[in-house]
């Protein structure tokens, strides 16, 4: 066991020196066992997938930064949980077809009527005040942290969530609105 240990340990050092082989093999050697970790957090296969390959990008990009290699694989898959909860962050956000209220999944022009509500939703985000317009970018579009966008808009934490609330209620005052056939940007 402690055979392996050494051998990963210099597959870490030749691909922290830029060797992509040495990467490519670690990353092998683990990989039906970061997948189960996924599948075991994210469900989908293709999230899985996702997951995967970003934590590939992201750990190939920060091995240098790595300053103990016998904890390669810890690091490994803490990358990968933060990725999984990021896949998941993001499907809270998605609005899945089966997930949709009936009266829009019924119909012939089922397919119209989905792209419709969401061009409605882009221009009622559009249509916001630019403070409330760009923090809802920056946290839905751009998938920034809280303190990411108080950071980049110099502004306080509470700042930013005032905003993004101030633009969920103005969201869904005009998406009310154009549901009753009336459109109303403030």
């Amino acid at each position: 066991m402690k055979f392996v240990h050494q051998t990963m340990e210099q597959e870490v050092k030749r691909a922290q020196q830029g060797d992509r082989e040495a990467f490519i093999q670690l990353f092998r050697k683990l990989e039906p066992e970061l997948y189960r970790l996924a599948k075991s957090i994210v469900g989908r296969d293709e999230d899985c997938a996702d997951a995967l390959q970003e934590t590939t990008l992201k750990a190939y990009k920060g091995i240098t930064g790595l300053r103990k290699t016998a904890f390669f694989k810890t690091w490994l898959i803490r990358i990968l949980i933060n990725e999984c909860n990021q896949v998941l962050r993001m499907r809270k956000r998605t609005i899945v077809m089966a997930e949709l209220p009936e009266q829009i999944r019924t119909g012939s022009k089922e397919e119209d009527v989905v792209n419709s509500r969401q061009l409605d939703l882009r221009e009622a985000v559009e249509n916001l005040d630019e403070s409330l317009r760009l923090v809802v970018h920056l946290f839905y579009y751009q998938d920034l942290s809280i303190k990411h966008i108080a950071s980049v808009l110099d502004l306080s934490e509470g700042a930013v969530r005032a905003r993004l609330h101030r633009a969920r209620g103005v969201l869904a005052k005009q998406i009310s609105e154009i549901g009753k056939g009336r459109v109303a940007y403030e």
